[in-house]
This record gives structure tokens, C-alpha cells and sequence, in this order.
């Protein structure tokens, strides 16, 4: 028997494993530690150190062999690995955690779930609207068996669920829209031209994967201490630049209260289109239709500068760098990842009609956000706060919004089917072309 079936059979038929909370019992046994491989040891992949050293880290995989060496230090009896596809043959895997480029992310993420594994995936899950929709529709088949999460990691601070029962519980009044931004400000003008060759050990023909080929610049990848993604996500090629980048954090803290699945339309402006940079500046609006407890709401997303107007000309939102803001019928809430604030407005500004949950219903912490991912992978009945389904969602609707600023055209969309019905030109946008060699469903 593979050993993530053995565990979740035993996880299935014994208390041991799991409290009702869904945290493990006391130390740890052979018996129920999951087998796990990470994608991209350094970077991101260096936060996830101490939480996978409670499981048994037996595949290391990453592009930049220079980087073996002291992850090797803290997992010496790990496999290690340049080619994740071949990481992924390795039958002892039960999960992996991915903190590679973000234009890989999707791949291997789907690739994974070919295979039955359980995904921690760094955002942002995709970078065009097909890899949302097919790695969400993948993982939707086998979501009772796999548990999965996006490493939007602010989701666990306890503000999230504070805004979302105020949202909830009427605070405001009944929700008409709700505005995220977000403030950072990279800006290139075109790819790179290539200055010469990768550093030594650093496999720069598998860091670019399925993307096309641009010679290697030290601008995508230097190799020096404290890189990150901000070198390269801004090209169309390797990003979704500012919308994978926090954009992910910020709008999850909308997404988080607002309950949305798909938009039916989608549009927006910005600065000059660049055929080889994404927007700084830029902002994207949302139809979203009613559910069971709110009407349609318009949801809208701005970066680089563009921010929605302030409720009163004296209150300065510049002053959030990352933020979201609720109207409802009856008052405003403005939130930044870690506070809040209610602004009242009319007959009813005393809040008399606001009447919050009991201590019985308010909405637990996520705890441990990498752990709560760990505990779903040992019984899968658990819900995972940010899982493919919530994740790929809001990415699809954030990606779209690029779509409609590369055509210039409000368009509407048929989530069903992952169609712009109105303007035919624009479903060109909705995928893209893959170097040959490299398939999203391998």
C-alpha cells in the first residue's frame, strides 16, 4: 500500500491522528508523517523550513544546484532534483510544496495532481486564465482525496475573519461593491538583453520551463542574497506583475468577505499597453452576481497608484500601501491586513442596527496556515483556508481583468464554459503559447 493511502486508512479508523480540531496528537511516528518534495529550496521555499521538518522531506528539487549544499544541511536524507518532472516520478511522494517562478507554478501544481499528490503552492496559482481554470477543474475531481493550499499565507491573521463577520453580519448595510489596491511600483521597459551566461550550477533552459526563450540576464535571476520574485514577475512571459505579486494578498482579504465565484464582466484601464511588461498602473472593475445571502456586487481591483475614491474628501487611503474597502447601504469599511475601521453614514450612524456574533459564532483563527495545510493532507475532510477552488477562482477573475486592459473593452464572461462571448478577439488572451516540449496536463 502507497503511504498516503496507509494514512489516510488509519487516519480514517483511529483517533490517534486527529483531534476533533484537526491537530495532531502529541509527537510524531513514522507511521504518520507525510513524504514530501520541494520545489525551489531557497527564496520562498526557505519559510517552509520549519514546518516540513515535522514531516519526512525526501525530494529537494531546484534549478540552482548552488543552493543544494545548505538545504541538503538541514534535510540530508532528501533526493535531490534540477527537473521537477522528474521529482514527480519519485512513486514515495504524498505531497509537494511549490516555491518556484510564477510562470511554472500552474504546471507543476497540475502535474502533481495528475499524480495523486497533495499541492502547497506559493501565489500565484496561474498566469492566465486556462491555467486557473484547468488546475482548479483538475483538483475540483479529486478534492474529497487531496487537500490543497495557495501560500497566501495573511489569510491565517485574525483581521480576515474579522472583517469578513462585519461584512457578514450587516455593519455596513447590504454590500454594493468592494474596492482592493495595492501600491507597489515596479517599473521596466522591455526584456532584458542577455549579457551572458548563467551562473555556474543554475539550469537557466529548466528555470525558464514552458516559457519562451529570452537569452539570460542577471536581471531575471542574479543569485545574489535576498532575490525575489520582483526581478522577473513583472514580464509577461514569467508574471502576472503586480496581480501575482501582493495583488494576491490584498484581494484575498476582499475575496475573503465578499463570497464571489466568477465575474459575468470584466474591464479595464491603465497606463500604455507594453507587449513585453505588465501595467503598473492599472485598475480592473467586476461584475458578480447575487448568492443566498447579498445582491450583485461590483468588485475592483487598482495598483501602481490608481486608488477608488475615498468615502470623505478628509479621509487620505494613499496612506494604505495594501488595502480594501466595503460600501454597504449604510456606511463604508476600510481595512489594511491587519485593521479596520467602520464609517457609519445616515439615519443609522449610531450602528443600532448592527448586531454582532456571539462568542459562540465568531469565526475561529486559521492557526498555523502552512500546518492547516499539513493536517488536510493526513484526513482531506479538512478545509484548507485558500484551497484551489477559492484560489483559483479569485486568480481567474484577476487574470481576466489583464484580458480587458490588453484589449481596451469591457467584456462579458461566461465562467461556465471560460468564454469572453462579447468581443471574440480577447479569448486569444485567455492562454497563451508554451515552449515546445513542455504540456500543462503532462
Amino acid at each position: 500500500m502507497k503511504r498516503r493511502n496507509l494514512i489516510k486508512s488509519a487516519a480514517a479508523t483511529s483517533s490517534f491522528f486527529l483531534l476533533p480540531s484537526g491537530l495532531r496528537l502529541g509527537a510524531q511516528t513514522p507511521s504518520n508523517k507525510l513524504n514530501i518534495g520541494l520545489v525551489g529550496v531557497w527564496g520562498r521555499g526557505l519559510a517552509h523550513y520549519d514546518s516540513l521538518a515535522e514531516e519526512n522531506v525526501i525530494a529537494l528539487c531546484d534549478v540552482n544546484e548552488a543552493r543544494f549544499p545548505d538545504a541538503l544541511k538541514r534535510f540530508p536524507n532528501a533526493k535531490t532534483y534540477t527537473d521537477w518532472r522528474l521529482m514527480l516520478e519519485n512513486k514515495d511522494l504524498d505531497a509537494v510544496v511549490i516555491c518556484t517562478a510564477d510562470h511554472t507554478h500552474a504546471f507543476i501544481a497540475n502535474w502533481a495532481i495528475n499524480r495523486d499528490l497533495h499541492v502547497y503552492c506559493e501565489k500565484p496559482l496561474a498566469i492566465t486564465v486556462n491555467e486557473a481554470r484547468t488546475v482548479r477543474a483538475n483538483w475540483l475531481k479529486k478534492k474529497d482525496k487531496l487537500a490543497t493550499q495557495v501560500g497566501m499565507q495573511r489569510h491565517a491573521g485574525p483581521n480576515f475573519n474579522r472583517v469578513k463577520e462585519l461584512i457578514r453580519d450587516g455593519a455596513i448595510g447590504e454590500l454594493k461593491a468592494a474596492y482592493a489596491w495595492g501600491n507597489r511600483q515596479i517599473r521596466r521597459d522591455s526584456y532584458p538583453i542577455g549579457d551572458g551566461a548563467p551562473p555556474q550550477g543554475f539550469n537557466y533552459d529548466l528555470w525558464l520551463g514552458p516559457a519562451p526563450y529570452h537569452p539570460y540576464s542577471p536581471a531575471y535571476f542574479s543569485g545574489r542574497a535576498g532575490a525575489n520574485c520582483l526581478e522577473w514577475n513583472m514580464y509577461w512571459d514569467f508574471g502576472a506583475g503586480q496581480i501575482g505579486d501582493m495583488g494576491s494578498h490584498t484581494m484575498d482579504l476582499l475575496w475573503n468577505a465578499v463570497d464571489c465565484t466568477l465575474p459575468t464582466t470584466a474591464s479595464a484601464k491603465g497606463e500604455a499597453f507594453n507587449a513585453d511588461v505588465t501595467p503598473v498602473e492599472c485598475e480592473s472593475h467586476f461584475d458578480h452576481p447575487a448568492n443566498d445571502w447579498r445582491g450583485p456586487i461590483t468588485v475592483s481591483w487598482y495598483q501602481g497608484g490608481a486608488m477608488p475614491r475615498a468615502p470623505k474628501p478628509y479621509i487620505d487611503m494613499t496612506k494604505i500601501g495594501h488595502g480594501a474597502m466595503f460600501k454597504g447601504t449604510k456606511g463604508f469599511l476600510i481595512s489594511d491586513f491587519d485593521s479596520r475601521m467602520l464609517l457609519p453614514f445616515g439615519d443609522d450612524a449610531d450602528l443600532s442596527y448592527y448586531k454582532p456574533r456571539t462568542a459562540e459564532t465568531v469565526l475561529p483563527e486559521l492557526g498555523h496556515f502552512q500546518k492547516q495545510w499539513l493536517d488536510a493532507c493526513k484526513n482531506p475532510s479538512l478545509k484548507t483556508a485558500c484551497d484551489f477552488e477559492y484560489s483559483g477562482n479569485m486568480i481567474e477573475q484577476m487574470l481576466l481583468g489583464l484580458v480587458a486592459y490588453r484589449v481596451g473593452k469591457k467584456l462579458e464572461y461566461d465562467g461556465a464554459k471560460g468564454l469572453v462571448t462579447n468581443v471574440p478577439e480577447a479569448n486569444q488572451y485567455l492562454t497563451k503559447e508554451y515552449r515546445e516540449g513542455w504540456s500543462l496536463d503532462g
